[in-house]
């Protein structure tokens, strides 16, 4: 996963170093952007290789519907994602339209740094959507590791986003291993 952040404080990876992922491997890469204006991404990330494209539902309400169609347009899956403060129901609109979100990322930490404490409280997010819609992706971002990872697929998470805990572990590759299981 990739972060693009401007309505948080940091910026992680541009669509250069996507583009130089992409020469390597085929590997799902999927782009979490955190902007104000992420119609504005979409080309470049599509021309880089990127395999998922999320936005957010904060700052994506009047356009949504345009920008999940150009995300299809190039051959990127769309998603959308929210910020723990921000009411489930905002999402519904976006999975319900003639043409959908085809994943939900339920955040669960606050945007904007790594190593942060996952908030179990989110689980509930997770739970409403995987029963309204039990076809659905659900990804879950935040504090996620070998001691969360039973509570986030438990509640109906099918994605995980895994950062802190599988970089700064001693043997990476046994975490995510655990992970995998779990999920």
């Amino acid at each position: 996963m990739f972060l693009y952040r401007h309505f948080v404080p940091n910026l992680t990876i541009g669509a250069p170093v996507i583009e130089s992922l992409r020469k390597h491997t085929k590997a799902y890469l999927d782009c979490h952007l955190m902007v104000t204006n992420p119609i504005d991404y979409i080309e470049p990330l599509g021309k880089a290789g990127a395999s998922g494209f999320t936005f957010h539902v904060e700052v994506s309400k009047e356009n949504w519907q345009e920008l999940i169609q150009k995300i299809k347009l190039k051959g990127m899956r769309p998603g959308v994602a929210l910020k723990p403060g921000t009411l489930i129901e905002e999402v519904y609109p976006l999975i319900n339209s003639e043409n959908p979100v085809e994943m939900v990322l339920v955040m669960t930490v606050e945007p904007g740094f790594g190593g942060q404490k996952f908030m179990p409280e989110m689980m509930d997010k997770v739970r409403v959507l995987r029963n309204k819609y039990p076809s659905l992706d659900i990804e879950v971002d935040g504090g996620l590791g070998p001691s969360t990872i039973d509570v986030a697929a438990s509640a109906g998470a099918n994605c995980i986003v895994a950062g802190s805990s599988v970089f700064g572990a001693p043997e990476p590759a046994a975490v995510i291993s655990l992970m995998r299981k779990d999920v």
